[in-house]
This record gives structure tokens, C-alpha cells and sequence, in this order.
């Protein structure tokens, strides 16, 4: 694998609170934001898969640490949610009282955007990243160019749950020793990438989980996102009226939102268009870059020719 230079890590005032962030690619190409997901850092996104993503698509690939992750602002003031109590309310159809929502976390994409001076953006967003994204959809499309959801889903209800080992790796908290994570990281993404091997991932797992640890862990800050997600519902009614060009990508053997999940986003959003990959679970394991990246590249380029010549 081609080695990538190591970016300059930057933090930046946005929506009340600081995010940190970095990019790829010319500071001038047309902007591509990374959205990632329930309490994934910014480095889930790949150097490399962000170097290839900006290489083949012309763009500036800007990724950041959501709320509450990473080296971005940790709210630790709003305290622990009870997430078990915030299940059984949801299940009972109870509205929610949570620290903060994924309109709030959208809120935070629109706020760097702010800061960094950019009008508008290609948006893509991973498992959370993707029902943010969605938020940004229906609040904010005027600051969109294109969207593009990878296994996420419209948090309606009635879709297939996940696989009891996913939820089993959802709900066991981080250990707090690198020697107790680094078994604990590949055994997640054991599980996450579904039932076939990856062996080019998995030979990195160590190397990500040392990154992932020496950034630093916030189990608080993961509950309260969990918690985000649960209070944000059911986005499938609002998305009906969404107009922002989507593309929807999901793994066939995802085992923690399963494809029809995905199927869901694209059947909601007008004109979405939907790519399955076989094989790949709830990761983006490096044999699918190429297929991901082209169609991400693709869907943007068919997106700016589209509003050069609207009638083409």
C-alpha cells in the first residue's frame, strides 16, 4: 500500500464547540466532507482510502472527530446516559430526553463548513455519518452538493435488527489497557466485517488500534451518541421530500445494519441510487476501495455536470 504523508491535524471552533480535522487533496478542489460513525474517530476513514478518494475524484476530502470523540470537544459536563432506560422508552414509544440528537451532530458539519468557508459540499457519511448525513439532507440542503450514505439507515421501524454478536460488540464497553484493547479492537472488527476474511485489514489491526488508543478513548462520549441515535428516530417520513443527489452503498453481509436498512435509505429518498457490495459487512475493507471510491467519484462528477447542464 502506497504510503500516505502525515496530515496537520487542526482544531476549529464550530457550532459552540471545537472539531478536530484534516484533508486531503488540493485546497481549491470542490470539497468532499467524511462523516463517521457511532464513536469511530476520524482516523476510521483511512489515509490512504482519503488519498484515493481525493486523487480519483478531484476533491479536498476534509474528515473529522464528531462531538465527543477523538480530539474534538468531549462534553463530559452532560453526563452518562442511561441507555438501557432510553431502549425501553423507545420501544414503548416514549419520546427521548437526551444530552444532544444527530440534528445536533449535523449542526456540527454545518458549523465546520462555516469555519473552513465553504458554501457547500459533497457529504459523505458511514453507519451514523450516513443518518447525520440524512439530518443534513432534510435541515440543510442548500449546503450539499451531493450525498452519499454507506450502511446506514432511516431508523424507521420494523427494520431487521442486528445480529446478536454485532449487538454483543455494540454494548461491551472499550477496555482502558492498550494490551486489553488490542484484542478487543479485532475482535470488533471480526464481527463487524461480516463472515468472510479480509486479511489485508485484519494484518492492520494492530497498527489501527495503537492510533485509535493513543488518540484517546471516551466510553462516556460513545454513550452519548448511542443516545443521539436513539432519540433521532424515524428520518423516513422527512426524507420523502429530500432532493439532494444520493447514492446509498451497503454491504451485503453487514451484520450490525443489515442491507435492508439500506435498501430502506435508497427506497426513501427520491432518485437514490442504491449499490450493494457483495461480501462486505459493516467496515470498508480495503478489496472494496476501489469499487467504493469509483462509485463516490462518479456519483459527485454525475452530480456537477448535472447542475452545469440541468437538462442533460
Amino acid at each position: 500500500m502506497t504510503a500516505v504523508p502525515p496530515r496537520v491535524e487542526q482544531r476549529t471552533r464550530a457550532n459552540g464547540i471545537e472539531l478536530a480535522w484534516d484533508s486531503f487533496g488540493d485546497a481549491g478542489a470542490p470539497p468532499l466532507l467524511l462523516v463517521m460513525g457511532l464513536g469511530a474517530q476520524m482516523v476510521a476513514w483511512d489515509d490512504a482510502f482519503c488519498a484515493r478518494l481525493a486523487e480519483a475524484g478531484g476533491h479536498r476530502v476534509i474528515r473529522f472527530d464528531n462531538r465527543d470523540i477523538g480530539h474534538s470537544t468531549h462534553l463530559s459536563h452532560l453526563g452518562v446516559p442511561d441507555i438501557q432506560a432510553l431502549m425501553a422508552q423507545a420501544m414503548a414509544g416514549q419520546p427521548l430526553r437526551t444530552p444532544y440528537n444527530l440534528r445536533d451532530m449535523a449542526a456540527d458539519c454545518v458549523g465546520l463548513l462555516d469555519a473552513l468557508g465553504i458554501a457547500r459540499a459533497h457529504i459523505v457519511g458511514a453507519s451514523m455519518g450516513g443518518a447525520i448525513g440524512q439530518e443534513l439532507c432534510i435541515h440543510h440542503p442548500h449546503r450539499m452538493l451531493s450525498f452519499t450514505s454507506i450502511m446506514s439507515t432511516t431508523g424507521a421501524p420494523g427494520l431487521p435488527p442486528p445480529t446478536p454478536e454485532a449487538m454483543a460488540v455494540l454494548f461491551t464497553p472499550s477496555p482502558t489497557t492498550f494490551e486489553a484493547y488490542l484484542p478487543h479492537y479485532a475482535g470488533v472488527w471480526r464481527v463487524l466485517r461480516g463472515p468472510s476474511d479480509f486479511p489485508l485489514d485484519e494484518a492492520r489491526d494492530a497498527e489501527k488500534a495503537q492510533l485509535v488508543f493513543l488518540r484517546g478513548l471516551n466510553p462516556a462520549g460513545v454513550a452519548r451518541q448511542l443516545a443521539a441515535i436513539l432519540a433521532s428516530g424515524n428520518r423516513k417520513p422527512a426524507l420523502r421530500d429530500v432532493r439532494v443527489p444520493t447514492l446509498v452503498i451497503h454491504g451485503d453481509a453487514d451484520p450490525l445494519v443489515p442491507v435492508a436498512c439500506g435498501v430502506d435509505v435508497a427506497d426513501a429518498i427520491p432518485g437514490a441510487q442504491l449499490l450493494r457490495i457483495p461480501r462486505m459487512g459493516h467496515a470498508l475493507p480495503i478489496p472494496m476501495w476501489p469499487q467504493i471510491v469509483d462509485a463516490i467519484s462518479a456519483h459527485t462528477a454525475h452530480t456537477a455536470h448535472t447542475a452545469r447542464h440541468p437538462n442533460t
